[in-house]
């Protein structure tokens, strides 16, 4: 308000009305806040965004605000270590009780603490603030919620400056509005909320309709528009929990205010005595029961206590009766002091349970109190007002003087004239002792016999020449005191009655004897000496202590004001009454606070806003680097100015200069149009003239040049006949050739194409017939081979399928008897064991069994062989005999005797001959034992053999159902941890133990090798392509100790990482140390195994490189590695069947012959299959899908985790790189503004101006290019740069556009031409960055570009609100438009914002969508979440070609390393 050019009453005024229309209710005067009751709600000033803005922001930099004012006192606070205080004042209807909730709001902001018991103090303050309004506020003429107390907010903070505690003090409690009100305002909220409870209520203590009660129809409202009676009630019980009261103590409250309703209807009539009283009729004695009941007394003792007084003198007691007039007095006494004790104990009950902080050493407290107020009809409770707004007004005078005083003293001037208005002589007047107003009451009420018209005339005689103090001429009870807002007439007539304050001995001893301890509670009984001394105490006396203690406090405090403004008095919005308004402006001090300054020099302005103004005056001035003081002077001198001073910083006008300065800076730009229009004009007259000019010439061109081009046509006609005729002849000639030529080249044409196609016929037939025999050859050749081959074929599936259809045959019975595998699991071990210790009992069975047979068989053999020698030595016995006969025989003569000798040998060879035979019985014996032996022999053989089979099938089965049951618990854990598990980062996998089963059998069977040899050729064919093993016998295996695999392995694994962790660069566009992580995991099969621990190494080496956030070369090095092997993840892993399961230990697969030769093959040794992996490299689309694993999928989610998290270090980087700079760009520095006030007429000093225009705009350029290069140099992929400056160029546009709308200095034609410069060098690198990188980031800036495009555009009162929120701005939501159209000032050329339609539209607009949360809201969120998927990467990037990528020397030399040299075919 203070930088308004006349500072007048109707300046302030139209000041005030503008802004009310835009909806603009907070308005500064100097440190003074105004505020304007909007009636209605305006959600977007007061939301959590808000708060955060106005956090820690200077006082003035910002809109005014309610939060502003919070703020200074609480940085204050934290900042001096005083204590600070907030004073809201008004009329009723004001909206004090809203500010104070808005400021309660935001400290609660600042300084809340952890919830105790559920609720923070704050909280329990806001939560209070409903039972405060039940009990304590009731409707007005002026306001349907007025606050009939004043109330003072301590809030208590300690050290670290977080809310450690709170008090409440009230003040004056309007208490004669319980038995006396006027038509249409109503009684306390709390007798209508509780006529409106439910019904068992209402019957409990027999209440009914409000217009039944004495207390409450004497005026005809009853209800309020837009308000539930119960539903408050229900919310007020509510709160009442909350705030700590219980359900006991709220039945005794709801008891009481029951209890004074009742004893409002007890009507007294005249007793039979004199001057005596008695309940009316059998309704006042049945609401006298109903009081006594609900009061939990005696009746008769209330009736007693009523109609009689009890006088004690030295000589005895006396019972005075009461007529029935002072009966009803005695009646409304008793009503106001129960009502005025209640709300007591409830501020007491409060605070309590609140708590205080004992150890706070600085406070903020916040004073809602009433305001100024002059009625037809003023008692009692308006002279207390009164008195306390002129207590208020005086500290505010000296604080806004103080304000003064300080800022003349800083700027150095003189200021020793400046009057200060005090109001002191009104305040000795109400309470100087002893001849003040106050104290001249308390003394006629100690008197019995004092009215009214005897104070009264105690007043006229005492002031009588007092100038504050007027008397009326037609009253004699009336009095007017002149206070600093007006005079005003005071009806004395109920002055002592209200100022009494004292309780009547009789309600005492009634209510204190009361059953219910909470109404005794209310009434404790008074100390001895208290009773005998005086009874009389003064509501005024104790109200002026009350007030001097506040005043105390405020003066220890750092004040802040907050004048609330009531519009009107329709409580409607859109209404702005002038005369209302300016005299609650005179009222509230404010056109005092402006009169203060008016008497000094009420404008101020800084030396560089004042040469941005007003440098036009004087342009030989501004030009050059001269002084901002000197220039300020110089203006000043040459304008004729006096009176003014020239402080420090700022430049001090009389009222009326600054207007006096604007007109002649109109004056100077009118004569400067006048100027531009008549060049304008000249410009226009002379462009015709030579337009003019310049269509003769052509006219005469013209008319020449058809008279030449008739004269050209004539000769070009003659030379054209002339060249047709020759053309004609020379064409006839050589058509007649032509037709010569082509029958010739006929005839020669078909002779030698007859000749051609009878040579072409003979050669096909002959080339067809060489064909059909080739064809033939081959086909039965191919017949032929395709039958042998088909036959092969067939014959190998037909015994591998017979083979493998017993395995599966086997499989399935096995895999049948799984579900009891579980529960037999510890058997089956022990079985297996059983099974193999009586395998090794049976080999050694067997071998003693051999080793018997053997030695058997060698007995046998030897005896036979004896039998054999003694049967040939018989029989060559036997010839010799036969041939020794024979010669005998032959000897002997013809007549042989008969001897003994004869007989003797014949009976030799008798028993040599049986001899003989009996040796052949049992030789044939011996051999048929022999070959029952043999028969035996082979079937114990067979017998053994079968059983190693059955024993060996059993083991396969132990084992495969091992397996399955392994896989089924493992399953089943997996379902539980999996999801657990494939979102971690790094998971700590232990190292691959390569499976070792059981020794390998030493019994050779040979048809066991045989179909272990089949089963591995099928492998070899079907999976890995690779010949089938030699046949090696299995002690040359065992003989031949070899280096561990897994050894050998894990020093693979050393050495890569120690490659990788060495910066390798890139060949070509493609990073060598991601292709050669693959293809080593592709080569060392590491995809597929169960368990492996070279995931976990790389992935911790990318993490530990990445460490050092702030090096973006490294961080754009890892990205462009991890998205390439990404990538080549993504299209080479699929997923298995089991590849969800987790890694666990099992047992061992390979305790079998087959299962130990398949885990070794599977262990892909070096050199198996590298012309395979070698040659399928060639491309992307040619890389073989693997079935992954659970350790390769993890391994592929990390390094996604990985891309995303190194993304978001890279552009977080550049956003701390930029940010400070958008600071600085949002807003032209000062070089561009004086350049703009110099003119642009010497284009060195525009350059110049010009460079310093764009400066920090180059700098964001700058980063942005460095960075670009950054990532070029890295071959980032393209598709994450451009999702980098896509989020980054969204970033700009969200920190500049809300600096735009929160700051009005933004705002500027000016500084929109700066903005519109910077944002055309964006446009100007996005184009040189190309689409390839830069993409769509240009267009992130469509907020900026249509603000800052609005802001530029000229005649802006002539645009419609269609074409702004259609045409120029489509993007811009109606809050954002009104934002940017209220504040907008044309610091160049004068003009003037939108029209006030357009306004009014946008207003229509707002107050249709407020219901709209996000509607409310005109700021931008920045959005800082990743902005693609592993999809998206994957679609984006082009085919990668690893096969020629060199290794790096460290590994180039390892022999293991082998496979990663390209082989020729």
């Amino acid at each position: 308000m203070t930088k308004l050019s006349y500072l007048h009453e109707p300046g302030v005024l139209q000041n005030l009305k503008i802004r009310y229309e835009l909806n603009e209710i907070y308005t500064y005067t100097g440190n003074i806040l105004i505020a304007i009751n909007p009636f209605q709600r305006l959600p977007h000033l007061y939301d959590a965004h808000m708060m955060q803005q106005y956090k820690g922001a200077p006082f003035g930099e910002l809109s005014p605000h309610v939060f502003a004012v919070a703020d200074v006192a609480y940085r204050a606070m934290i900042n001096e270590g005083k204590s600070n205080s907030i004073l809201v004042s008004g009329e009723s209807g004001a909206g004090k009780t809203e500010t104070t909730k808005m400021l309660m709001q935001y400290l609660a902001f600042l300084g809340g603490r952890v919830a105790t018991e559920g609720r923070t103090v704050e909280q329990q303050v806001l939560e209070s603030n409903p039972v405060l309004e039940a009990f304590g506020n009731a409707k007005t003429v002026r306001n349907n919620n007025s606050s009939r107390f004043g109330k003072f907010v301590e809030i208590q903070f300690d050290k670290q400056g977080r809310i450690s505690g709170a008090a409440i003090r009230t003040y004056l409690l309007e208490r004669s509005r319980v038995c006396q009100i006027s038509d249409p305002e109503r009684n306390y909220h709390c007798f209508y909320l509780l006529c409106a409870a439910p019904q068992e209520e209402i019957e409990k203590y027999k209440l009914g309709n409000p217009k039944s009660f004495h207390y409450l129809n004497q005026s005809n409202c009853y209800d309020l528009v837009g308000v539930s009676d119960a539903h408050d009630y229900l919310a007020t019980r509510r709160a009442m929990e909350i705030v700590g009261i219980s359900d006991k103590e709220q039945e005794a409250i709801f008891r009481v205010v029951a209890a004074i309703l009742h004893l409002g209807n007890i009507e007294f009539a005249k007793g039979k005595e004199i001057d005596s009283s008695v309940p009316k009729d059998d309704r006042a004695k049945f609401h006298l029961k109903m009081t006594a009941e609900l009061l939990m007394c005696n009746a008769e003792a209330l009736e007693d206590a009523l109609c009689k007084r009890v006088m004690i003198t030295p000589e005895e007691v006396i019972k005075r009766s009461l007529d029935p007039q002072s009966a009803a007095v005695s009646r409304d006494g008793l009503a106001k002091t129960i009502y005025s004790r209640l709300f007591d104990w409830l501020v007491d009950k409060i605070n309590s349970s609140i708590g205080q902080d004992p150890n706070s050493k600085s406070l903020i407290g916040v004073l809602d109190i009433y305001g100024f107020e002059s009625f037809k009809t003023n008692s009692f409770e308006q002279f207390c007002i009164n008195f306390t707004n002129e207590k208020l007004q005086q500290h505010f005078n000296q604080h806004v003087f103080k304000m003064e005083q300080e800022e003349y003293t800083k700027e150095e001037i003189d200021w020793s004239y400046i009057e200060f208005v005090d109001n002191q002589d009104v305040l000795d007047l109400i309470e100087k002792k002893p001849g003040g107003i106050v104290a001249l009451l308390d003394e006629a009420c100690m008197f019995p016999k004092s009215t009214h018209e005897t104070f009264a005339n105690k007043l006229y005689q005492t002031f009588k020449n007092h100038k504050r103090f007027i008397k009326p001429k037609l009253s004699r009870t009336d009095f007017t005191i002149s206070h600093y807002a007006g005079e005003v007439l005071y009806q004395s007539d109920l002055f002592l009655d209200k100022n009494k304050d004292y309780v009547v001995p009789e309600h005492q001893d009634l209510l204190d004897d009361s059953k219910c301890p909470f109404v005794a509670g209310l009434f404790p009984p008074l100390p001895e000496e208290t009773s005998k001394s005086s009874k009389f105490s003064s509501i005024g006396s104790r109200f002026k202590l009350q007030l001097q203690q506040l005043m105390e406090t405020l003066s220890s405090t750092e004040p802040h004001y907050i004048r609330c403004v009531k519009p009107n008095n329709l409580l409607k919005p859109a209404i702005f009454e002038n005369v209302n308004i300016m005299q609650q402006l005179r009222c509230g001090g404010v056109l005092e606070a402006i009169r203060i300054s008016c008497a000094g020099y009420p404008t101020r302005r800084p030396f560089f806003d004042f040469i941005n103004r007003f440098g036009l005056l004087a342009p030989e001035v501004v030009e050059g680097n001269v002084d901002e003081k000197v220039a300020c002077k110089k203006i000043l001198e040459k304008m004729g100015l006096k009176g003014y001073q020239i402080g420090k910083t700022k430049l001090f006008l009389r009222a009326g200069q600054m207007a006096e300065l604007d007109a002649r800076r109109a004056e100077v730009l009118s004569n400067a149009a006048k100027t531009i229009q008549r060049r304008i004009r000249t410009h226009i007259a002379r462009k015709q003239f030579i337009a003019l000019r310049k269509a003769t010439i052509v006219v005469q061109s013209i008319c020449r040049g058809r008279l030449a081009c008739k004269i050209f046509e004539q000769m070009r006609r003659e030379a054209a006949a002339m060249k047709i005729q020759k053309n004609t002849r020379r064409y006839q000639a050589w058509k007649r050739y032509r037709k010569l030529h082509f029958s010739v080249l006929v005839l020669q044409t078909g002779l030698r194409v007859m000749a051609a196609r009878n040579e072409f016929r003979f050669k096909k037939t002959t080339k067809a017939a060489i064909l059909v025999q080739a064809r033939w050859r081959c086909y039965k050749a191919a017949s032929y081979y395709k039958k042998l081959k088909r036959g092969t074929i067939v014959t190998q599936c037909l015994w591998r399928g017979r083979i493998a259809k017993r395995e599966l045959r086997k499989l399935k019975m096995a895999a049948r008897e799984t579900g009891a595998l579980k529960e037999a699991k510890d058997k089956l071990e022990k079985h297996v064991e059983e099974l193999t210790w009586r395998l090794q009992l049976e080999k050694r069975l067997r071998t003693d069994l051999e080793e018997a047979k053997a030695q058997e068989v060698a007995k046998l053999q030897n005896s036979l062989q004896e039998l054999q020698y003694k049967v040939k030595e018989a029989n060559a016995l036997i010839v010799k005999e036969r041939e020794a006969a024979k010669k005998a025989i032959e000897e002997a003569p013809p007549v042989i005797k008969e001897t003994q000798v004869l007989v003797q040998d014949t009976q030799k060879i008798d028993t040599l001959t049986a001899e003989v035979e009996n040796l052949r019985t049992s030789l044939e014996s011996e051999r048929q034992s022999a070959d029952d032996l043999k028969r035996k022999y082979n079937e114990a053989q067979k017998s053994g053999e079968e059983r190693q089979k059955k024993l060996e099938e059993t083991e396969k089965k132990v084992h495969q159902l091992q397996e399955s049951l392994t896989r089924l618990e493992e399953k089943l854990s997996n379902l539980e941890s999996e999801n657990q598990v494939l979102r971690q980062q790094a998971v700590s996998m232990a190292p691959n133990k390569f499976l070792s089963g059981r020794s390998r059998s030493t019994i050779q069977v040979s048809s066991e090798i045989i179909n272990i040899e089949g089963w591995l050729y099928l492998i070899s064919q079907i999976d890995l392509h690779i010949p089938p093993i030699n046949h090696r016998d299995p002690s040359e295996v065992e003989e031949k100790p070899q280096k561990s695999l897994n050894e050998k392995q894990q020093e693979n694994q050393e050495l890569l990482i120690r490659c990788i962790s060495q910066h390798l660069g890139f060949a070509g566009n493609r990073p060598i140390a991601a292709c050669i992580i693959y293809k080593c995991l592709l080569q060392w099969r590491s995809f597929e195994v169960e368990r492996t621990s070279v995931f976990d190494r790389i992935i911790q080496t990318i993490g530990n490189a990445i460490e050092t956030q702030d090096n973006n070369d490294i961080l754009a090095y890892w990205l462009s590695n991890a998205s390439t092997l990404l990538l080549l993840l993504q299209r080479t892993l699929k997923a298995s069947g089991a590849a969800g399961m987790a890694p666990q230990r099992r047992r061992s697969s390979s305790a079998t012959l087959f299962g130990r030769m398949t885990q070794s093959f599977r262990g892909a040794p070096q050199g198996v299959n590298i012309s395979l992996i070698n040659g399928s490299m060639n491309g992307v689309d040619t890389l073989r899908q693997v079935e992954a694993k659970y350790p390769a999928l993890l391994f592929k989610q990390q390094l996604t985790a990985y891309v995303e998290k190194i993304y978001g270090m890279i552009r977080d980087n550049l956003k701390k790189e930029i940010s400070p700079l958008l600071g600085l760009c949002i807003q032209a520095p000062r070089i561009s503004r004086a350049s703009l006030v110099k003119g642009s007429s010497r284009s060195v000093a525009n350059t110049e101006a010009q460079r310093a225009l764009i400066a920090h705009w180059q700098g964001i350029v700058k980063s942005l290019g460095n960075f670009l290069n950054t990532l070029k140099e890295n071959h980032v992929p393209p598709f994450l740069v451009r999702k980098v400056f896509t989020q980054i160029f969204s970033f700009i546009n969200v920190q500049l556009f809300n600096s735009l709308l929160l700051r009005r200095e933004c705002c500027s034609f000016s500084n929109g031409e700066y903005v519109k410069a910077g944002l055309a060098e964006l446009e100007h690198w996005c184009y040189k960055a190309t689409d390839e990188y830069a993409g769509s980031s240009w267009d992130e800036l469509k907020h900026i570009r249509q603000a800052i495009g609005f802001l530029v555009i000229h005649q802006k009162p002539k645009k419609t609100l269609d074409e702004i929120s259609h045409d120029l701005c489509p993007v811009l939501s109606i809050q954002q438009l009104y934002r940017i159209s209220t504040m907008y000032w044309d610091d160049k050329y004068g003009t003037h914002s939108v029209s006030s339609d357009v306004i009014s539209n946008m207003r229509v607009l707002m107050t249709e969508d407020s219901n709209n949360a996000v509607s409310n809201s005109f700021l931008l969120d920045d959005d800082s979440s990743i902005p693609f998927s592993v999809d998206d990467l994957s679609k984006s990037m082009e085919q990668i070609d690893i096969a020629d990528i060199e290794p790096p020397p460290l590994i180039r030399e390892n022999s293991g390393f082998s496979f990663m040299f390209p082989r020729s075919e």
